[in-house]
């Protein structure tokens, strides 16, 4: 079956159309499943993936193109055969590489929506949703059921009345809410979702992304997504798996990822940042100073152990650093401050991209579009020391 087809078979046990959907908690545990490359001797998939979703969590897995993530949405809904690893729901194993347990994709109750929406041009509406409940081999539904079943999700999706539209006349969100509610119709434990947004204009996939959020809240199902695009795991998410070459690299909030980076590829990925080489000085409790720019030295959060302190990247957001004129306004108590000037300012309608030069090094700032800089562009950048993150590893 190819990565972007719709896996006929995606429904559970037997449904009963009256209960409310089941929340699950998702366990995975050392999966790896790895593609083998003659090309270029580099092999794709996922490695020793590990993570645990609370009920009616959903939670996201980033990271750029080929880096493991969809891999690992295959192996969830048992489109892929992992090489090693247990995948389980509630307890129970859909997967046991172990064990040689591996239970059919048609019995693990998951429900899917793929980056091509697999929407029949020759269905209407409520044949495309009702689609998974006609295939079922295990069960037979009546009419009335599948009726039921129908309108249920489409009022879920918010598209009461459109049970007779043709598919070639719904508009692209449109098209979207119907693969929802065909991945929801027969109620299923967990909502996996690849990159469904991706097919959308900027405005509409803005929209989507408050839409989805909306919906999974109000069904509460336990929902694994899967995107590049950094805005909408932060947008969207409770949870954040950063993968890259295979491995995921940091796992947290939104809040914790954005903020408290683990290293600097996940602090480059997610979001703009400003990274500077530096030398830490010293740590404890969390906290320590460094040496950037090869003489100032400034105050960080330390989050992880640093074996070696001559190696180390700190990171700053641009929306964190403040401009000041050169020698003007205080520093709040305890705030780091650079001297720069000002290299270049690119206006971004609510705001202004401003890059300062510091010693030799480009620093980005974000900044109000009316924010007042100095005509000689002399400046000082000021950052909190709780907004700036000491991490192991050279700037790249």
């Amino acid at each position: 079956m190819g990565r972007g087809s719709l896996p006929v078979l995606a429904a559970g046990p037997p449904l009963q159309l009256q209960r409310s959907w089941t929340i699950a908690m998702l366990r995975v545990e050392r999966l790896t499943k790895i593609f083998e490359n003659s090309t270029d001797q580099i092999a794709g998939g996922i490695r020793e993936a590990e993570f645990e979703l609370a009920p009616g969590t959903f939670f996201t897995m980033l990271g750029p193109s080929g880096c493991g993530k969809t891999t690992t949405l295959r192996c969830i809904a048992g489109l892929e055969t992992p090489d090693a690893g247990v995948i389980s729901v509630d307890g129970r194993a859909l997967f046991d590489g172990e064990r040689k347990l591996n239970v059919p994709v048609e019995q693990r109750a998951v429900g899917m929506v793929f980056q091509s929406y697999a929407i029949w041009p020759h269905m209407t509406v409520a044949e495309n949703v009702a689609f998974p409940l006609t295939v079922m081999k295990h069960r037979r539904y009546s009419k009335a059921e599948i009726g039921a079943a129908v309108a249920k999700a489409l009022a879920v999706v918010d598209l009461d009345g459109f049970e007779e539209r043709p598919a070639p006349r719904l508009s692209g969100g449109q098209q979207q809410r119907v693969a929802l509610a065909r991945a929801i119709v027969h109620e299923p434990r967990l909502l996996l979702l690849d990159e469904p947004l991706s097919n959308l204009d900027a405005q509409l996939r803005d929209e989507m992304r408050s839409e989805l959020k909306r919906l999974q809240s109000k069904i509460g199902i336990t929902t694994v997504y899967v995107t590049h695009d950094q805005s909408e795991a932060l947008a969207l998410s409770d949870q954040i798996a950063v993968i890259d070459h295979g491995r995921i690299r940091q796992l947290g909030t939104p809040e914790d990822i954005y903020f408290r980076p683990a290293n600097p590829f996940v602090a480059r990925f997610v979001g703009a940042t400003n990274l500077l080489a530096g030398r830490l000085v010293g740590a404890a409790n969390g906290r320590g100073d460094v040496e950037v720019l090869g003489r100032h030295t400034i105050k960080c959060l330390v989050p992880s152990v640093i074996a070696d302190p001559a190696s180390v990247s700190v990171s700053i957001r641009p929306e964190s650093i403040r401009l000041v004129p050169r020698a003007g306004a205080a520093s709040p108590s305890g705030d780091n401050r650079i001297p720069g000037k000002i290299a270049g300012v690119t206006f971004l309608g609510a705001t202004r991209r401003v890059d300062v030069a510091s010693d030799g090094v480009t620093l980005q700032v974000t900044a109000a579009a009316d924010h007042p800089l100095p005509a000689d562009g002399e400046v000082d950048l000021l950052f909190a020391p709780e907004r700036t993150v000491a991490l192991p590893g050279k700037v790249s």
